[in-house]
């Protein structure tokens, strides 16, 4: 449930939320909300010309840009939960973000070597130098100085690379961007000691990756709802595709939430915790970028629902893409528990080789029909969600 204070202070000195990154009855606000909203709209955006070019070029267009709007949530989002203030000067802040997360997307439109793409960069860096701005308001805080101090000098010298890269045609404006997404990439993980001594919150951090999530598979649930309205006289195999979709992105939510708690509390207390974070934080770029890639691929197959099989790239991309959620959700579930053996530790075996089992769908997705590929693709999942659910009753049997 959301909360809100009742009363907003003009200007409040930001604080750590907690010594141990827990503070009971902290959840997530209605502005927290509105942020992940924008955001997840500036994603639908940047896929609408992926809905139009679903290829190969398409694809990896859609996937830089998403990165960075991904980046963009993700920075705000560990600030505001580690750092704890509702003051005037946050609010407008994260206004500001937010309407840098529209200009992004108003700026998506184009080919990456375009104009459109330089503005795309340009509203980016901006985004960075507010969130130095957002690290510089907690300088005092000598305890978190150590982890605050690199990060906001880690995101000022990327947000110059990147408005750099605005004024440089292309193909070396991509020599830069490469450069600066890995700054802010490596920036953090050069960090991951300072996270023991100043940790997020452990309830509140996995909450908002959940609703992001969730509103992302919402976001697909409306592509094969666009799918399912541009049929004027249904058939069999595009009523069949848009039932098995809509299954299929119900089997992810419940493997995502119950299956591999991924939504759980998440402490950092020590080295291992900390690589266990970065494991489980990182993997979510994949899954929300399969989720995406698969919601549009499940609207491009419904829309054009015949018995014809798919074509190879249209094939192999949706393929693709409910690999990488697979694996994504597999790599989440490793950091959910403590290493197992035997039984449970044949489980993870199973679900690594059957996150690579939508591949061979790939391949035999030109000579079957698409409804067959996309009830293959929910099958596998299934099995996967059995095999989560019989590995978290196993944990809780034993209390691990």
């Amino acid at each position: 449930m959301a909360t809100v204070p009742s009363r907003v202070s003009l200007v409040t000195t930001p604080h750590l939320r907690s010594a141990d990154g827990l503070e009971a009855g902290r959840r997530v606000t209605w502005l927290e909300l509105f942020f992940d909203l924008v955001f997840v709209a500036a994603v639908a955006q940047v896929g609408t010309h992926l809905q139009a070019d679903y290829s190969l070029a398409g694809v990896l267009r859609f996937s830089v840009l998403f990165v960075l709007i991904w980046w963009a949530w993700l920075g705000h989002t560990s600030y505001s939960t580690r750092f704890d203030t509702d003051d005037v000067v946050q609010r407008g802040l994260t206004g500001l973000q937010m309407f840098l997360a529209i200009v992004m997307a108003i700026n998506a439109t184009g080919a990456l070597d375009s104009r459109d793409s330089a503005g795309f960069a340009a509203a980016y860096s901006v985004m960075r130098l507010v969130l130095v701005a957002q690290y510089w308001r907690v300088r005092h805080l000598a305890q978190a100085r150590a982890l605050t101090a690199p990060l906001a000098w880690g995101c000022a010298v990327a947000a110059m690379m990147w408005l750099a890269s605005a004024f440089v045609e292309a193909p070396a404006r991509f020599w830069i961007w490469g450069a600066a997404l890995a700054v802010d990439v490596l920036t953090p993980l050069l960090a991951t000691r300072q996270l023991i001594r100043v940790p997020h919150d452990a309830a509140h951090l996995p909450e908002r990756y959940g609703l992001f999530s969730i509103i992302l598979l919402g976001e697909s649930v409306v592509a094969v709802m666009n799918g399912m309205q541009s049929q004027e006289y249904w058939s069999p195999w595009a009523a069949s595709a848009a039932i098995l979709g809509l299954a299929l992105l119900f089997v992810i939510w419940w493997w995502y939430f119950d299956g591999v708690d991924a939504a759980s509390e998440r402490f950092v207390r020590t080295s291992r915790d900390a690589l266990r974070f970065h494991v489980w934080s990182y993997a979510h770029l994949p899954l929300y970028l399969g989720i995406a890639v698969t919601g549009v691929g499940l609207e491009h197959v419904i829309t054009t629902a015949t018995a014809a099989p798919l074509h190879a790239p249209e094939a192999w991309i949706l393929a693709g893409a409910v690999t990488a959620l697979m694996l994504a959700l597999t790599a989440i579930s490793t950091t959910s528990h403590r290493h197992t053996r035997g039984t449970r530790a044949t489980r993870h075996r199973r679900a690594w080789l059957l996150s690579l089992a939508p591949l061979a769908l790939g391949a035999a997705g030109t000579s079957v029909m698409p409804a067959v590929v996309v009830a293959g693709f929910l099958g596998l999942s299934l099995a996967q969600l059995w095999l989560a659910l019989a590995d978290r009753h196993a944990r809780l049997k034993l209390g691990a």
